[in-house]
């Protein structure tokens, strides 16, 4: 049984996440059920804690749980209770206290109650290594943890913002007519949820300060999460008169994510904190060159071949990484290649899933 906040369908790294393994493991011959907890977790309400208590008395008694970090230090007296029946499992994508711009005080309350979830745990499953230091804290003994990253879907290579339109893009042409883009630009892909983690901000300032102007970013995620962030976002790209060259596309479906990947050149992240990196995986899986920030799995994911990276909030750098690609064509082109050897090595969810059906079989019969 895997416990994830709702909703499902949602496009973000974590929810991707549980989703591909929950399918990937159904196909490799396992029963797997899903219940959709409340969408307010992380700061639960009264009823969507009654509807979790409520699911998690339906397991039967012996079942593995798995369990959504970003439910599961929100809820630690049932998670305490249940584990005296239950084989509990913590999935750990981020610990809830090392989530960045939280406050002391719900730092310190997601602390206690993940400190408490994690002690009555079976299993301690993280998604990245990066997590692992982070899950240190809650002094986890090694042999209840094990450490399970995602896969990654083969993708078509990427044609690029040159390569030939097709019907399927005409709604992202229209945006990037009314952006002022032209085919002449470099089309960049920003890929993640416009919150105060991803590093939007600290990229528009970098992009404004480059010398080479010939670009146009699409930023792909969704605006709703973290309306605060948001707003930020776009009065940075009023203030940096940035309006004609940076889109919002907002959150878009696999298809319409898929035709961004296709017409972009240069895949940029900034992002502050990651465990994995999922979205640059797939950038990687298309054949995209990269300039992002050294966090998570990234720097092994592109290698020393397959783009620039920087050190986590160095605007400077980021600013210099981006002018060399954006002004040296020959660089992009080689970075692409590095990209097109990378991809073909990239993990897939198959493996991803025997990674996870490994580490629950030490709980015992699946």
């Amino acid at each position: 049984m895997f416990l994830l906040p709702g909703p499902l369908d949602a496009r973000t790294g974590g929810s991707i996440y549980d989703r591909r393994m929950a399918d990937t493991l159904r196909r490799r011959g396992y029963r797997v059920d899903i219940e959709e907890l409340d969408p307010s977790f992380p700061h639960p309400t009264p009823a969507a804690l009654d509807q979790a208590d409520r699911a998690l008395a339906a397991v039967c008694t012996g079942a593995i749980a798995i369990v959504d970090s970003l439910a599961l230090g929100a809820m630690p007296d049932l998670i305490v209770r249940e584990a005296s029946r239950l084989r509990i499992v913590a999935l750990m994508h981020l610990p809830l206290a090392a989530t960045a711009g939280l406050d002391r005080d719900t730092a310190a309350r997601f602390e206690e109650g993940e400190r408490r979830a994690l002690g009555a745990a079976s299993l301690v499953v993280v998604t990245g290594k990066a997590a692992l230091p982070l899950v240190a804290r809650y002094d986890v003994p090694p042999d209840r943890m094990a450490v399970v990253e995602p896969g990654t879907d083969p993708a078509p290579l990427a044609r690029g913002s040159h390569g030939p339109a097709e019907a399927g893009h005409h709604v992202l042409a229209q945006s990037y007519v009314a952006s002022g883009f032209s085919r002449t630009s470099t089309e960049l892909l920003c890929v993640g949820t416009l919150n105060a983690t991803k590093g939007h901000e600290m990229l528009l300032e970098a992009l404004a300060a480059v010398p080479q102007q010939n670009w146009h970013l699409t930023c792909a995620g969704s605006p709703t999460r973290d309306l605060a962030t948001a707003a930020r976002v776009q009065t940075a790209i009023a203030k940096l008169g940035l309006a004609e060259r940076v889109t919002l596309a907002g959150d878009l479906d696999r298809y319409a994510l898929e035709a961004c990947y296709d017409r972009a050149d240069l895949f940029v992240l900034a992002t502050r904190q990651e465990t994995y990196g999922m979205a640059v995986a797939e950038a990687l899986a298309h054949g995209l060159p990269v300039v992002a920030t050294m966090t998570g799995a990234i720097p092994e994911l592109v290698g020393s071949d397959a783009g620039l990276l920087v050190p986590a909030g160095d605007r400077t750098m980021l600013m210099n990484a981006l002018t060399r690609v954006l002004t040296d064509a020959s660089l992009r082109a080689r970075l692409a290649e590095g990209a097109r050897r990378v991809r073909v090595r990239l993990p897939t969810w198959n493996q991803a899933a025997h990674g996870m059906a490994a580490a629950l079989a030490s709980l015992g019969d699946l």
